[in-house]
């Protein structure tokens, strides 16, 4: 089959939806498949791919580093004109991604879209609530669109089938467990960090931005802080609130954005992962933390609502409930049984969870559009030829 992905996003820029986007990529084109990947350029220096269609792109608004998409219908038309794709993903909702759909619905290639960002919440967290059902609104008819809507958990299935988005079907996510793993916990790191093998390290991973509710992270560990005066907090990331948290908390470690093998290190050698986010769709690293058998206190939403038991793994806090948050940071920084009991679950919670299944499913679920759309128009010839003999 030959597919097309197009997202505003793509590594090496550093965030949940490139790298969701690039791990989907690369299982079609283990299962054999042709992919062409439809991205903006990202620097005048950034040259094209033989599968690479590059289109102009924009400055990201409150988000260094990311770039828009600009509009690029007929451009799209014309390629895919002279290569048809089977079927299209299209993984962000920006200009670029109205334009693959519009040009997707003008050429009868059926397309699916995939869910990863909640805008929405995203007003809120940046002094903008009057906005939220107007973003949502216009992410409805974005997604309605197209002949699926791609989502990684059953809360959000049932959520947005509740503001009348159409043909919501849950993708599962899954992690690397041979990346991400206990076993990668790095004594060197955490000694370049003055830590010894006994002080607690909590641990934060994701953009440094307001729609990750931080603030609360800070308070949460100077609460741990009462119980456990050696604590240290090390934070992995970049983004437009770093330079604020590091000014206003001198003790705090800011180690930049970290990938691969270098990731997996600063997981795995911390004790306590703190994600206090309320703005999620999943959270990747959710799982990763698992993965890496760091116990983990999070809203239970997203990955949290589907892999992490509360008492078991870490701690699932009520949504918005922040004394309950920080009641549970505090609790499992100072009871170092229970979080070395934590530690061994925690990886047990994602150990079944496979990359491979991800593609199989997505490929099926592209697949099962490509067929539709086949009896569709067969169906449609069919009455035509019916109409026609009459």
């Amino acid at each position: 089959m030959r597919y097309a992905i197009v997202s505003e996003t793509y590594p090496p820029e550093i965030n949940g939806v490139a790298l969701t986007v690039q791990g989907l990529e690369r299982g079609l084109r283990d299962r054999g498949h042709d992919v062409q990947l439809v991205r903006p350029r990202q620097s005048a220096r950034d040259v094209a791919a033989s599968h690479e269609v590059l289109v102009r792109g924009a400055p990201l608004p409150r988000y260094p580093g990311l770039r828009l998409g600009l509009p690029a219908t007929s451009r799209l038309v014309d390629a895919w004109k002279r290569d048809r794709p089977d079927a299209v993903y299209v993984a962000t909702e920006g200009p670029l991604g109205w334009s693959a759909l519009r040009a997707a619905r003008r050429l009868g290639i059926p397309a699916a879209s995939g869910f990863h960002t909640r805008f929405d919440e995203y007003m809120r967290d940046y002094g903008l609530p009057f906005l939220t059902g107007a973003a949502l609104g216009w992410m409805r008819r974005f997604h309605n669109n197209a002949d699926a809507t791609l989502v990684p958990t059953r809360e959000l299935v049932d959520f947005l089938e509740s503001q009348r988005f159409d043909n919501v079907v849950r993708l599962p996510r899954a992690v690397d467990t041979t990346l991400f793993d206990p076993a990668r916990r790095d004594d060197g790191l955490r000694a370049q960090w003055g830590l010894s093998e006994r002080t607690l390290l909590a641990i934060y991973v994701g953009r440094i931005a307001a729609e990750k509710n931080l603030e609360l992270a800070v308070h949460a560990f100077r609460q741990m802080q009462a119980v456990r005066p050696d604590a240290r907090f090390v934070w992995v990331g970049d983004g437009p609130f770093r330079a604020k948290l590091e000014r206003d908390n001198p003790d705090f470690i800011f180690c930049g954005v970290q990938r691969g093998e270098a990731l997996a290190r600063h997981f795995a050698s911390g004790d306590l992962f703190v994600f206090p986010s309320l703005s999620e769709t999943f959270g990747n690293v959710t799982l990763e933390a698992l993965a890496s058998g760091v116990p983990t206190v999070a809203f239970d939403y997203g990955a949290a609502r589907e892999y992490l038991r509360d008492g078991v793994h870490g701690a699932a806090v009520a949504p918005n409930d922040e004394a309950g948050f920080v009641a549970q940071c505090v609790r499992i920084a100072a009871d170092d049984a229970m979080r070395e009991s934590m530690r061994d679950t925690a990886r047990q919670a994602v150990s079944a969870l496979r990359p491979e299944q991800v593609s199989t499913d997505f490929d099926a679920l592209l697949l099962q559009l490509v067929e539709a759309r086949r009896e569709r128009t067969t169906d449609t010839l069919a009455t035509t030829a019916e109409r026609e003999a009459s």
